[in-house]
């Protein structure tokens, strides 16, 4: 790894948040339910109060995440990356400030004797401690092995004690499977995220001796998705499968306990953003507005994807304020939120007033049995 570049991380984009406030949270005309939101300038996204489901802070700077969110309109955050019983999950719970926290899942070890008994009881655990769900990671599915070093799938039996303890202690699963499709092909010229993979070599998944094909992941999900359905699977990255967002309304159609969120996929669902908007007003009560932003405890700040240092003020706010002109207008061919992930431009999908609240708020406060989120 080379040498950082001079850091503007959380702390410094605290006071750069601050002074943006003002723009945040003023200037937006509401406009009446059922009616598209209006085509506000970014920097004036309407006043609805926003539950960002989609978020990783280590602990040791979970105040300074806290005010950073809540500057750019961010009044309550899920952060997915909570750890587990005696490893990182008592110190997440105590930093959290009173927004929800997410437990992880140990796979060391997975398959040998007593793995999964251990696994569940650390939820039992988790669960009476105070966090909200459970959060599985893209290992799943890539990297992770049994000692006889053989890949456990996604829908492999040896997780369904894990998925029916989840359902039993009425946790909900976020799970991540999987990557961009870009990912899984070779990280060629002609690939859309070839810039993006030579810049991060290590996030492609392209050969087929070592990894699955993302078809074949998305296959396992749907299987683990259908065999698990007492339990209820937010399956992230709008499904992990924006680029297909009629396949990801077909699984709604088909499961009820699935559900979706919306982090680090604008750039994809924006570039097909007339599919994309179908799908969310065909269930708009199981779609959740996130971000997948990432605070380190290093001060690093991750908008989405990408690096965490050297950002600068406008590159934040570019972060924010497509964010909103993508949910919230109907303007065509601007500029996304992550230029690591593509070069192409974005149409926004104009959701109506109602459907908004949902997915900013709503729907993350029936989920999790909150109560409303601050403006």
């Amino acid at each position: 790894m080379g040498a950082r570049r001079p850091v503007l991380g959380v702390a410094a984009f605290v006071a750069i948040a601050l002074g943006a406030w003002a723009l945040v949270r003023g200037g937006a005309t509401e406009a009446p339910t059922g009616a598209a939101a209006p085509s506000a300038s970014a920097a004036t996204p309407t006043p609805i109060a926003k539950l960002d489901f989609h978020v990783h802070i280590d602990a040791e700077i979970a105040p300074a995440a806290r005010t950073f969110l809540r500057a750019h309109g961010i009044g309550r955050a899920v952060n997915l990356s909570g750890g587990w019983v005696g490893a990182g999950l008592e110190e997440t719970l105590a930093a959290a400030g009173g927004d929800p926290v997410f437990a992880n899942v140990d796979f060391r070890g997975i398959g040998a004797p007593g793995w999964s008994e251990r696994e569940v009881l650390r939820l039992e655990r988790a669960k009476a401690m105070g966090a909200r769900g459970v959060k599985i990671p893209k290992s799943l599915g890539l990297r992770v092995h049994t000692p006889d070093g053989r890949r456990v799938a996604v829908d492999d039996p040896l997780l369904d004690a894990l998925f029916d303890a989840m359902g039993r202690l009425g946790l909900p699963l976020a799970i991540h499977t999987g990557d961009p499709r870009a990912f899984f092909d070779p990280p060629t010229r002609d690939n859309e995220r070839y810039e993006e993979l030579g810049a991060h070599p290590a996030w492609s998944f392209s050969d087929r001796s070592v990894y699955p094909t993302w078809d074949a992941l998305l296959g396992e999900l749907e299987r683990r998705v259908a065999r698990s359905s007492r339990t209820t699977i937010v399956s992230v990255h709008f499904g992990n499968a924006p680029e297909e967002p009629a396949r990801v309304a077909r699984w709604l159609d088909r499961y009820p306990n699935l559900w979706v969120d919306t982090a680090a996929r604008v750039p994809e669902l924006g570039h097909r953003a007339q599919e994309a908007r179908a799908a969310i007003l065909a269930h708009p009560d199981r779609v959740l507005f996130g971000t997948d932003l990432q605070f380190g405890s290093d001060g690093s700040l991750v908008l989405g994807a990408g690096e965490g240092f050297g950002h600068r003020r406008e590159g934040v706010e570019r972060f924010f304020t497509s964010t909103w002109r993508f949910f919230e207008t109907r303007d065509r061919g601007f500029a996304h939120p992550t230029p690591i992930q593509g070069a192409w431009t974005i149409d926004g999908i104009g959701l109506p007033r109602d459907v908004l609240e949902r997915v900013y708020h709503a729907n993350a406060e029936r989920l999790l049995g909150l109560g409303p989120t601050p403006l």
